[in-house]
Protein backbone atom coordinates (compact mmCIF):
# COMPACT_ATOMS: atom_id res chain seq x y z
CA UNK A 1 0.00 0.00 0.00
CA UNK A 2 1.35 2.85 0.96
CA UNK A 3 5.45 3.89 1.73
CA UNK A 4 6.94 5.78 3.95
CA UNK A 5 9.25 6.87 1.45
CA UNK A 6 8.75 8.71 -1.55
CA UNK A 7 9.69 8.11 -4.38
CA UNK A 8 9.46 7.66 -8.18
CA UNK A 9 6.25 5.10 -7.85
CA UNK A 10 4.51 8.04 -5.91
CA UNK A 11 5.37 10.64 -7.98
CA UNK A 12 3.96 8.42 -11.10
CA UNK A 13 0.74 8.18 -9.63
CA UNK A 14 -0.03 11.48 -8.79
CA UNK A 15 1.23 12.44 -12.13
CA UNK A 16 -1.25 9.91 -13.52
CA UNK A 17 -4.04 10.77 -11.41
CA UNK A 18 -3.29 14.52 -12.35
CA UNK A 19 -3.61 13.82 -16.17
CA UNK A 20 -7.37 11.74 -15.73
CA UNK A 21 -8.05 15.39 -13.91
CA UNK A 22 -7.16 17.41 -16.66
CA UNK A 23 -8.20 14.99 -19.06
CA UNK A 24 -11.35 15.31 -17.67
CA UNK A 25 -11.92 18.54 -17.69
CA UNK A 26 -12.27 18.90 -21.16
CA UNK A 27 -15.86 17.95 -20.61
CA UNK A 28 -16.70 19.72 -18.31
CA UNK A 29 -19.15 21.65 -19.71
CA UNK A 30 -21.09 19.03 -21.02
CA UNK A 31 -22.11 18.32 -17.14
CA UNK A 32 -20.35 18.47 -13.93
CA UNK A 33 -21.57 14.97 -13.11
CA UNK A 34 -18.96 13.69 -15.53
CA UNK A 35 -16.01 15.93 -14.41
CA UNK A 36 -16.93 16.38 -10.80
CA UNK A 37 -17.15 12.32 -9.70
CA UNK A 38 -13.45 11.70 -11.87
CA UNK A 39 -11.70 14.71 -9.45
CA UNK A 40 -13.00 14.02 -6.60
CA UNK A 41 -12.31 10.49 -7.01
CA UNK A 42 -8.77 11.02 -8.16
CA UNK A 43 -7.72 13.71 -4.99
CA UNK A 44 -9.41 10.42 -2.82
CA UNK A 45 -7.02 8.08 -4.60
CA UNK A 46 -3.86 10.42 -4.32
CA UNK A 47 -4.90 10.11 -0.62
CA UNK A 48 -5.20 6.68 -0.40
CA UNK A 49 -2.31 5.31 -2.53
CA UNK A 50 0.40 8.26 -2.42
CA UNK A 51 -0.17 10.27 1.18
CA UNK A 52 -2.48 13.45 2.02
CA UNK A 53 0.15 15.70 0.25
CA UNK A 54 -0.18 14.71 -3.04
CA UNK A 55 -4.13 14.56 -2.19
CA UNK A 56 -3.92 18.66 -1.44
CA UNK A 57 -1.41 18.91 -4.37
CA UNK A 58 -4.48 17.69 -7.26
CA UNK A 59 -6.80 19.74 -4.74
CA UNK A 60 -5.03 23.16 -5.43
CA UNK A 61 -4.09 22.34 -8.71
CA UNK A 62 -7.40 21.20 -10.73
CA UNK A 63 -9.11 24.13 -9.74
CA UNK A 64 -6.56 26.30 -12.16
CA UNK A 65 -6.06 24.05 -14.28
CA UNK A 66 -10.41 23.84 -14.53
CA UNK A 67 -10.11 27.76 -15.22
CA UNK A 68 -7.66 27.31 -17.98
CA UNK A 69 -9.16 24.32 -19.91
CA UNK A 70 -12.81 25.97 -19.34
CA UNK A 71 -13.75 28.74 -16.92
CA UNK A 72 -17.26 29.27 -16.23
CA UNK A 73 -18.43 33.13 -16.68
CA UNK A 74 -18.63 32.90 -12.42
CA UNK A 75 -15.47 31.81 -12.24
CA UNK A 76 -14.35 35.03 -14.62
CA UNK A 77 -16.97 37.32 -12.34
CA UNK A 78 -15.35 36.24 -8.95
CA UNK A 79 -12.28 35.00 -9.57
CA UNK A 80 -11.71 34.38 -5.79
CA UNK A 81 -13.94 31.08 -6.05
CA UNK A 82 -10.88 29.15 -7.01
CA UNK A 83 -9.50 29.41 -3.34
CA UNK A 84 -12.63 28.52 -2.27
CA UNK A 85 -12.58 25.59 -4.77
CA UNK A 86 -9.62 24.38 -3.72
CA UNK A 87 -10.30 24.39 -0.06
CA UNK A 88 -13.08 22.14 -0.55
CA UNK A 89 -11.12 19.90 -2.55
CA UNK A 90 -8.65 20.23 0.58
CA UNK A 91 -11.43 19.62 2.65
CA UNK A 92 -12.06 16.66 0.80
CA UNK A 93 -8.43 15.31 1.03
CA UNK A 94 -8.05 15.62 4.95
CA UNK A 95 -11.32 13.71 5.76
CA UNK A 96 -10.45 10.81 3.65
CA UNK A 97 -7.29 10.79 5.11
CA UNK A 98 -8.66 10.81 8.45
CA UNK A 99 -11.47 8.78 8.23
CA UNK A 100 -11.12 6.64 5.33
CA UNK A 101 -7.47 5.97 4.80
CA UNK A 102 -7.04 4.48 8.22
CA UNK A 103 -9.57 1.51 7.37
CA UNK A 104 -8.52 1.01 3.97
CA UNK A 105 -5.21 0.26 5.20
CA UNK A 106 -5.88 -1.79 8.14
CA UNK A 107 -8.92 -3.89 6.57
CA UNK A 108 -8.85 -7.02 4.36
CA UNK A 109 -12.10 -6.12 2.08
CA UNK A 110 -11.77 -2.56 3.15
CA UNK A 111 -14.82 -1.47 0.21
CA UNK A 112 -17.52 -4.42 2.28
CA UNK A 113 -17.21 -2.30 5.56
CA UNK A 114 -20.35 -0.24 6.06
CA UNK A 115 -18.31 1.95 8.63
CA UNK A 116 -16.14 3.33 5.88
CA UNK A 117 -19.12 4.01 3.85
CA UNK A 118 -20.49 6.49 6.26
CA UNK A 119 -16.95 8.03 6.32
CA UNK A 120 -17.18 8.55 2.41
CA UNK A 121 -20.30 9.77 2.92
CA UNK A 122 -19.32 11.74 5.99
CA UNK A 123 -15.81 13.21 3.78
CA UNK A 124 -18.08 14.02 0.71
CA UNK A 125 -20.70 15.88 3.21
CA UNK A 126 -18.28 18.08 4.33
CA UNK A 127 -16.50 18.99 0.71
CA UNK A 128 -20.23 20.16 0.01
CA UNK A 129 -21.03 22.29 3.51
CA UNK A 130 -17.82 23.89 2.93
CA UNK A 131 -18.02 24.94 0.15
CA UNK A 132 -22.11 25.47 0.77
CA UNK A 133 -21.13 27.38 3.66
CA UNK A 134 -18.40 29.33 1.81
CA UNK A 135 -19.26 29.98 -2.18
CA UNK A 136 -23.16 29.45 -2.04
CA UNK A 137 -23.87 31.54 1.11
CA UNK A 138 -20.87 34.32 1.23
CA UNK A 139 -18.64 34.73 -1.76
CA UNK A 140 -21.42 34.48 -4.77
CA UNK A 141 -24.27 36.80 -2.98
CA UNK A 142 -21.62 39.29 -1.72
CA UNK A 143 -19.37 39.32 -4.76
CA UNK A 144 -21.25 39.14 -7.99
CA UNK A 145 -22.19 42.89 -8.53
CA UNK A 146 -26.03 43.48 -8.28
CA UNK A 147 -26.26 44.43 -12.02
CA UNK A 148 -24.67 41.42 -13.35
CA UNK A 149 -26.62 39.15 -15.49
CA UNK A 150 -25.40 36.18 -13.67
CA UNK A 151 -27.33 37.44 -10.30
CA UNK A 152 -30.33 36.00 -12.27
CA UNK A 153 -29.03 32.47 -12.13
CA UNK A 154 -27.89 32.89 -8.37
CA UNK A 155 -29.99 29.99 -7.28
CA UNK A 156 -28.78 27.75 -10.09
CA UNK A 157 -24.98 29.00 -8.65
CA UNK A 158 -25.54 28.32 -5.24
CA UNK A 159 -26.93 24.95 -6.04
CA UNK A 160 -24.01 23.59 -8.00
CA UNK A 161 -21.92 25.02 -5.28
CA UNK A 162 -23.44 23.10 -2.52
CA UNK A 163 -25.74 20.09 -3.49
CA UNK A 164 -23.99 19.17 -6.26
CA UNK A 165 -20.54 19.38 -5.07
CA UNK A 166 -21.83 16.63 -2.23
CA UNK A 167 -23.32 14.71 -4.82
CA UNK A 168 -20.23 14.75 -7.47
CA UNK A 169 -17.75 14.23 -4.24
CA UNK A 170 -20.44 11.14 -2.99
CA UNK A 171 -19.84 9.96 -6.53
CA UNK A 172 -16.72 10.11 -6.72
CA UNK A 173 -16.71 8.47 -3.54
CA UNK A 174 -18.28 5.58 -4.72
CA UNK A 175 -15.64 5.35 -7.65
CA UNK A 176 -12.64 5.04 -4.71
CA UNK A 177 -14.70 2.14 -3.30
CA UNK A 178 -14.89 0.27 -6.80
CA UNK A 179 -11.57 1.02 -7.98
CA UNK A 180 -9.92 0.71 -5.12
CA UNK A 181 -9.28 -3.51 -5.37
CA UNK A 182 -8.31 -3.25 -8.85
CA UNK A 183 -5.67 -0.28 -8.53
CA UNK A 184 -4.39 -2.18 -4.94
CA UNK A 185 -3.41 -5.35 -7.03
CA UNK A 186 -1.74 -3.24 -10.40
CA UNK A 187 0.03 -0.89 -7.54
CA UNK A 188 1.05 -3.94 -5.75
CA UNK A 189 2.40 -6.15 -8.76
CA UNK A 190 4.37 -3.13 -9.75
CA UNK A 191 6.12 -2.70 -6.88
Amino acid sequence: MESKKFGTKQIAITALLLAICIASQFFKNLSIFITGPIINACIALAVLFVNLPCGIILSVITPITAYIIAASPIMTVVPGIIGFIMGGNIVLAVAVALLVKPGFTTEKRPYCKPMLWLFALISALAKGLFMGATISLWLLPTFIPAESPLMNKLPVFQTTFSLYQFLTALIGMVYVFILYPVLKKVTSSAS
